[in-house]
């Protein structure tokens, strides 16, 4: 896809007569009307003698006389002629800017029309990523004597200290890298599936795959750099004043991190937004890293309040439609244990058994089916709708459809309650 598709201009009408003909006063003998009636004035000079008869009502080529104000019929006339023309729609969204109904509504039946590659695609990197997941919790968890003891001794030590810290990061860090791989390769996968039902073609998870396989690197680095920018934002505020406060002036260091760590917090949020359309940027029009990170803040540019309320309305829904999930098989996994429903309120016994993870896990592969084709959705609705707002990517996208007169009027019919 081109930054700025071109337009073909309409066909242009066919040339009128040439005008430097002189003007003559026509020879035509003037016909004389039946008895009765007003003589006819003769067309102009420039005119030809074979006229068509008088019209006998509105034509095509104006409205119809509208009723008189106030009687029933008028709202319809005024509005078959005010309304704009229906927008071409080949696949799951029409080609026309969106409101946030309609991508949040794009999104779902994205995932609806392709609900075999879809779900087959979630379902399989939800499976890959929890079990990474579970096996890491299991095995720090069952065996988490470092913390333990820190719980139970109020001044450890610094050994204490450094195990509890490195199993602690080294249980998170195999969580988060398992769920970054699984997120780059469902949203290259989702993308490209979302791009297939906007133009209403059918795509398969072989099809999916064959595209966003080479650039599963890209993407990887993409995701990478955008979460150092992030959390880098973060650090950059809040470690000057940590660093002050262990230089000893412990108030001032504090209230300096605080502060910073607000401003680096509020900066982390707009760089994510600013670089929240790099991913499909980097799929759909086969972009390198860097160049989709400019492409992403060219489209957000003048948007970015726009795009936070969309993007932040897709991160709350997909953790509430999350949590719905997750509710049911985390009842039953606190049964099972034997804690009940205390197990759920309470985390006063970090030890837990695989059968719990287990069923934890089970939970967490159903809410990352349903939530990971509508998160990627949503996203890649959204890019395409600011490309549509900027450069008339409708066009493109009707072009590519086979939709060739998607920006044609429709044809003319008679307006209702004429």
């Amino acid at each position: 896809m081109n930054d700025t598709p071109g337009w073909a201009s309409p066909g242009s009408s066919p040339s009128d007569p040439s005008d430097d003909r002189e003007d003559k006063p026509s020879d035509a003998p003037r016909k004389t009307p039946p008895d009765g009636q007003a003589p006819a004035d003769p067309p102009p000079s420039n005119w030809s003698a074979q006229q068509p008869p008088p019209a006998q009502g509105p034509g095509w080529g104006a409205p119809p006389t509208p009723p008189p104000y106030g009687q029933q019929g008028w709202g319809n006339w005024n509005n078959a002629w005010n309304q704009p023309p229906p927008a071409a729609r080949p696949g799951v969204i029409p080609l026309r800017p969106l409101g946030i109904g309609e991508i949040l509504d794009g999104a779902v039946a994205s995932a609806r029309a392709h609900w075999r590659t879809a779900l087959g695609i979630a379902l399989g990197v939800a499976v890959v990523v929890q079990c990474a997941s579970t096996v890491a919790s299991g095995i720090w968890l069952r065996d988490n004597s470092s913390l333990e003891a820190l719980e139970s001794n109020q001044e450890p030590s610094s050994d204490e200290l450094a195990d509890a810290l490195t199993g602690t990061l080294s249980w998170a860090g195999v969580e988060l890298l398992a769920t970054v791989f699984g997120t780059v390769v469902a949203t290259a996968m989702l993308t490209i599936v979302v791009s297939r039902a906007v133009l209403g073609r059918p795509v398969t998870t072989r099809e999916a795959w064959r595209e966003a396989r080479p650039r599963l690197g890209s993407m990887l680095g993409l995701t990478l750099l955008v979460l150092l920018i992030v959390m880098g934002a973060v650090l950059a505020g809040f470690t000057p004043g940590l660093l002050i406060a262990l230089a000893g002036a412990e108030v001032g260091g504090s209230l300096l991190a605080v502060l910073g760590g607000l401003a680096g917090t509020v900066a982390a949020v707009w760089l994510w937004v600013r670089y929240s359309l790099a991913a499909p940027a980097l799929m759909l029009e086969k972009q390198g890293v860097t160049a989709a990170l400019r492409r992403s803040a060219k489209l957000v540019h003048n948007s970015w309040w726009r795009t936070f309320g969309i993007q932040l309305l897709a991160v709350l829904l997909v953790t509430v439609v999350g949590y719905i999930v997750r509710i049911p098989t985390t009842v039953v996994a606190s049964i099972v244990d034997g804690d009940g429903m205390g197990g759920v309120l309470s985390a006063t016994d970090l030890s837990v058994s695989w059968t719990y993870l287990a069923i934890i896990g089970v939970g967490a592969v159903l809410a990352s089916t349903v939530t990971l084709p509508l998160s990627a959705g949503i996203t890649a609705l959204l890019y395409m709708d600011q490309r549509i707002r900027r450069e008339a990517l409708d066009l493109e996208l009707a072009r590519a459809a086979g939709v060739d007169d998607a920006a044609a009027p429709p044809s003319a019919g008679p307006p209702p309650g004429s």
